[in-house]
C-alpha cells in the first residue's frame, strides 16, 4: 500500500517537471563500500549482485549522471523471488536519496582532501516507521530534479528475514524519470546461515535524544526554531534505527538505578529489571553503562561497606534480568591523562574491580601508562578502551590473558594512518573498523557525541564543520565530528536521518559477526588468514572496498561449511 501511494505522489509530481527529451541520462550502480562525489564520471554496470546472511541488511547505490537537467527521478522499489515460490517483499526495503554538501576545508591532516560536494546524509523516502509519506519536508527524496552534469545517488537498504530461503533471489527495481524509464535488475543470494538477533560485538555510540534536546533547547532560546513536543516518539524512532544499525539504545536512567534499603543494603526493584528486560529484548540491546558509584559512595575506601552494597545490587539484578549476554559497566573516568586522574581511576577501579561484581570498570585509556611516574592502572580496570592510534597489540595481549577486556574508539586525536571517522575520509574508514577491532579480539566500539553533536553549526544539512575549533583559536576543524545521524525534522519528521556512515558502521558490526561465528566454531584461525592481509593493524590496511566484498564471501563460504 506504501509503494502504491509513493507511485502516485510521483506521477503527480512529474507532469510538472519540463521534459528535456534529449538529455543523455546515464544510471549505474554500486554494491560496494564508496562514496560517489557530485563530480565522479559515469560509471559502468547496471546490474546489481549483492550477497547476505538470514537477519542481515545489504544495501546498494543507485547512481545517475546528464548532461542535461532531468526531471521527476524516482525509484520503484520491487518484488525478489527465490526458491520454492519464495520472496522478499519490496517493502523490506527502505530506499534513500544521498544529500550533498559543500566541504572546503579539510579534516585536520587530511593530506588527501579533495574541495568538492560529498553525499553523507540520507533523506528516505518514507517515515522509518510508520511508513507514512513524507509530505511537509524542506528536503525530499522524490522526486528529484537532476541538475546538468552533476552526479547523485539514491541509496538502497534490502533487509533478509531470518526465515528466507537460502538461495538465490532476482527482481527488477525501477528508475522513472521525465526522459526514460530504466529497469534495474537485482540479484540477491541469501546463504544458509542466520545473524543473532543480539549483537556480538558491544557499542556504546550515545543516545542521540539526550544531546538533542540540549540542541534544540538552545534553538528555541535563541528564537530560531521550537523545541519538540512528543520527546517519547523521538525516543521511539531513535531506538528503532540504531536497533536496525545494531547499536545499543539507553533506558530511561530511573529503571537501572539501585535504591537503599533499610538494612543498608541496595536494591534494582523487581518492576524496574522487568522494564528493563522487556526493553532489552526489543531493541536488543548487549551492554549498559550504569550510574557512577560517586552517586551513591563519596570515599571508596571509607565507604567500603556501602560500596559493596551498591555492587551487590547489580550482581542480584544481573541474575534476575537473566540476560547473560549483557555486560554492565560504569564509566569510571574519560581520558585520564594526568597523575590526578590516574590517582581517581586507581582509588576507585582498585576498590571495584576485586569485588568481581557484575558491574565493570571502564576506562577510556590504553593499555599502557602514559607516564611512568603516575602508576600504573594495572587492577583497577576490568574494560579498557584505547584509541585507534594508541593501541599497542602486545601490553593489550597480557591484560586479556587476565581475564579483562578491550574496547576501542575513535576521537579528534588519532595520528594517521589509522581509519579516521569523517566525511571526507573514505567511506571503507568506518567499515573497516570492526573487521581490526576483531583481529585484535576486541569487543566494543565507543564514540563519542550520541551521534548527534549538532550544536557547533546553524543547519547540519549544509555546514559539515560540526567541530571547527578555528572559530575560537584553539585548533583545526573537524567534518562530521560526533555526528552519524541528522535532525529529521528537515526531511519531514521528528528525530533522526542516516548518513552513509552509519550504513558503513552498520555494515561493519555485520561483518564482526560473521567473524564471531567462525571463532565460535572453532575456526578463529582460519578466519584470521582471511583478513589478515585486508586488516593487519590500525596502521597498515587495505584501501580497496572490493577487497573486503571477496574476504566476506569467503567468510561465508566458511560458515555454510561448517553448518553441514
Amino acid at each position: 500500500m506504501f509503494q502504491q501511494r509513493f507511485i502516485c505522489v510521483c506521477m503527480i509530481f512529474t507532469v510538472l517537471i519540463p521534459i528535456a527529451v534529449s538529455a543523455d541520462l546515464k544510471v549505474w550502480t554500486l554494491a560496494q563500500t564508496e562514496r560517489v562525489l557530485r563530480d565522479t564520471l559515469p560509471g559502468e554496470g547496471l546490474p546489481v549482485h549483492i550477497a547476505a546472511a538470514k537477519n542481515e541488511w545489504e544495501s546498494f547505490q543507485i547512481i545517475v549522471r546528464s548532461d542535461k537537467p532531468v526531471g521527476g527521478i524516482t525509484i520503484e522499489a520491487g518484488k525478489l523471488r527465490g526458491p520454492w515460490f519464495s520472496h522478499i517483499r519490496a517493502r523490506d526495503a527502505r530506499l534513500f536519496r544521498q544529500h550533498q554538501m559543500e566541504l572546503t576545508v579539510p579534516t585536520y591532516r587530511n593530506s588527501s582532501f579533495k574541495e568538492g560536494w560529498y553525499p553523507d546524509a540520507l533523506i528516505p523516502f518514507f517515515h522509518p516507521v510508520t511508513g507514512e509519506a513524507l509530505l511537509n519536508a524542506r528536503l525530499k527524496a522524490v522526486p528529484f530534479n537532476l541538475p546538468a552534469n552533476e552526479t547523485h545517488g539514491f541509496w538502497v537498504d534490502i533487509y533478509v528475514p531470518k526465515n528466507a530461503k537460502a538461495g538465490k533471489y532476482k527482481g527488477t527495481y525501477v528508475l522513472r524519470s521525465s526522459v526514460k524509464t530504466v529497469k534495474i535488475p537485482v540479484a540477491l543470494t541469501v546463504w544458509d546461515f542466520t545473524l543473532p538477533r543480539v549483537a556480538t560485538i558491544k557499542t556504546s555510540l550515545g543516545w542521540p535524544p539526550d544531546r538533542m534536546r540540549s540542541y534544540y533547547k538552545q534553538r528555541a532560546k535563541d528564537g530560531k526554531e521550537e523545541e519538540p513536543k512528543d520527546w517519547d516518539a523521538i525516543e521511539t524512532q531513535c531506538a528503532e534505527m540504531m536497533t536496525q544499525h545494531h547499536i545499543n539504545c539507553w533506558p530511561p536512567v530511573p529503571w537501572m538505578t539501585p535504591k537503599a534499603q533499610s538494612d543498608g543494603s541496595f536494591k534494582i526493584p523487581s518492576e524496574n529489571i522487568e522494564a528493563y528486560r522487556k526493553f532489552v529484548d526489543q531493541y536488543q540491546v548487549n551492554a549498559l553503562q550504569t550510574p557512577h558509584p560517586g552517586s551513591v559512595v563519596k570515599d571508596p575506601d571509607a565507604d567500603k561497606e556501602k560500596l559493596h552494597a551498591w555492587l551487590k545490587a547489580w550482581t542480584d539484578a544481573a541474575k534476575e534480568l537473566d540476560r547473560t549476554n549483557i555486560v554492565f559497566y560504569t564509566y569510571l573516568r574519560d581520558e585520564p591523562n594526568d597523575e590526578e586522574a590516574y590517582k581517581y581511576v586507581q582509588k576507585w577501579g582498585r576498590a571495584i574491580c576485586p569485588v568481581k561484581s557484575a558491574l565493570k570498570v571502564m576506562v577510556v585509556e590504553q593499555t599502557w601508562t602514559q607516564d611512568e611516574k603516575w602508576g600504573d592502572l594495572y587492577g583497577a580496570v576490568d574494560i579498557w578502551c584505547p584509541l585507534f592510534s594508541l593501541f599497542k597489540p602486545e601490553s593489550a595481549a597480557k591484560r586479556q590473558a587476565l581475564g579483562e577486556t578491550i574496547w576501542t574508539y575513535t576521537a579528534l586525536c588519532q595520528r594517521d594512518p589509522t581509519p579516521w571517522w569523517h566525511i571526507d575520509f573514505p567511506l571503507l574508514n568506518y567499515r573497516v573498523s570492526s573487521w581490526i577491532a576483531w583481529r585484535y579480539r576486541m569487543r566494543g566500539i565507543l564514540y563519542w557525541g550520541g551521534m548527534s553533536y549538532w550544536r557547533g553549526v546553524d543547519d547540519p544539512w549544509t555546514d559539515p564543520k560540526t567541530l571547527d575549533r578555528r572559530k575560537n583559536g584553539k585548533g583545526p576543524n573537524y567534518n562530521g565530528e560526533g555526528s552519524l545521524l541528522y535532525p529529521a525534522r528537515a526531511v519531514g519528521y521528528e528525530g533522526v536521518a542516516p548518513s552513509l556512515r552509519l550504513k558503513a558502521l552498520r555494515d561493519s558490526f555485520e561483518d564482526y559477526e560473521y567473524l564471531s561465528i567462525l571463532e565460535r566454531a572453532g575456526l578463529a584461525d582460519q578466519a584470521q588468514e582471511i583478513i589478515m592481509p585486508l586488516a593487519g593493524s590500525w596502521f597498515k590496511w587495505d584501501s580497496d572496498p572490493a577487497a573486503y566484498e571477496k574476504a566476506r564471501a569467503k567468510l561465508a563460504e566458511m560458515i555454510v561449511k561448517a553448518k553441514k
